[in-house]
């Protein structure tokens, strides 16, 4: 099982950074602060994929400046704030928005 999720941890990290784009390019960070956000967005995707009570595949996380701003559906408001609380607690995180939207 922690091969699994290795392999799937790595594959993560891969199809973040490269459907990331390139914030460096465009100016609106340095390339320090980018591959930080990077690994942000990645440690935040992989704890939702973890966690039972959280679908990690209805939800897009982007990071910008350590802001980590969460989009998508939830099933219920519980679901969205513990979204909200899980990438709160990754680390290097400063603030979350959290604009997931609760489907009736």
């Amino acid at each position: 099982m922690k091969y699994v999720r290795a392999i799937a941890f790595a594959a993560l990290a891969g199809i973040t950074i490269i459907g990331s784009g390139c914030a460096v390019v465009r100016g609106q960070e340095t390339a320090g602060a980018y591959v930080d956000d990077a690994a942000i967005t990645t440690a935040v995707k992989a704890k939702f994929l973890e966690d039972k009570t959280v679908s990690g595949l209805s939800i897009s996380v982007e990071t910008l400046n350590g802001t980590v701003q969460l989009s998508g559906f939830a099933k219920s408001t519980t679901e969205k704030a513990q979204a909200g609380n899980i990438a709160m607690g990754v680390k290097n995180v400063k603030s979350v928005r959290n604009d997931i939207v609760v489907r009736p």
